[in-house]
C-alpha cells in the first residue's frame, strides 16, 4: 500500500472526513435548497433575495469563535469533554432548528422560515468552528495537511448529498421531510 494511501486511511483522518461531511450537510440546506423551496411556495423574488443574508453567519463566525473556544457547556463539557460536548450540543440545536424549519410554511409566514434558516446557519457555522478546533487538536502536526484535505473533501461531499438528497426527498415526500 502506498504511504499516502496509508496516511489517508488512518482512523483519525477518517473521523475528520466524517466530521467534514457532517459539517457540510447544513450549508446547502440554508442556501440553494432553501431558495428552491421558497420559489415553489410562491415567495416573491425580492423576499428570496433577502434570504441570501441567511449565509452571513458563515462569514462572521470569526467573531464568536473565541467565545466558543473559551466557554464550557456545564453538562456537555463534563460528560463528553470540551470539543465533543460542544459538537453534541450544536448537533441537537441543528436537529431541532431543521425540524422547526421543515414545519414552517413559507407562503404563510416567511419570517419564521427566515428565523429558523438563520438559526440553522448560525448553528452550522458554530459547528464548523468546533470541528476545525477538534481536528487541529486530534491530529499531530505531520497530519495537519492531510486533515485539511479530508475535512474539505467531507464538507464538499456533505454539501452535494444534502442538496441532492433534500431535493429528492422534497420531490418524493414534500418539503417538511
Amino acid at each position: 500500500m502506498h504511504s499516502w494511501l496509508r496516511l489517508y486511511l488512518q482512523p483519525r483522518l477518517l473521523v475528520v472526513l466524517i466530521l467534514g461531511f457532517v459539517s457540510g450537510l447544513p450549508l446547502a440546506l440554508s442556501a440553494s435548497t432553501l431558495s428552491v423551496w421558497l420559489t415553489e411556495a410562491g415567495v416573491s423574488l425580492s423576499a428570496i433575495g433577502l434570504f441570501a443574508a441567511v449565509g452571513t453567519p458563515y462569514t462572521l463566525k470569526f467573531l464568536w469563535s473565541p467565545l466558543i473556544d473559551g466557554l464550557k457547556l456545564p453538562f456537555f463539557t463534563k460528560v463528553f469533554g470540551k470539543r465533543r460536548g460542544w459538537m453534541i450540543a450544536i448537533q441537537i440545536l441543528l436537529m431541532v432548528s431543521l425540524i422547526a424549519l421543515g414545519l414552517c410554511n413559507p407562503a404563510e409566514n416567511a419570517w419564521w422560515v427566515a428565523f429558523f434558516a438563520l438559526l440553522v446557519a448560525t448553528a452550522s457555522a458554530t459547528q464548523d468552528i468546533i470541528i476545525d478546533a477538534y481536528r487541529v487538536e486530534i491530529l499531530p502536526s505531520e497530519e495537519q495537511g492531510a486533515g485539511a484535505a479530508m475535512i474539505v473533501l467531507g464538507y464538499r461531499l456533505g454539501m452535494i448529498v444534502s442538496a441532492a438528497g433534500a431535493l429528492f426527498l422534497a420531490t418524493e415526500y414534500g418539503w417538511a421531510v
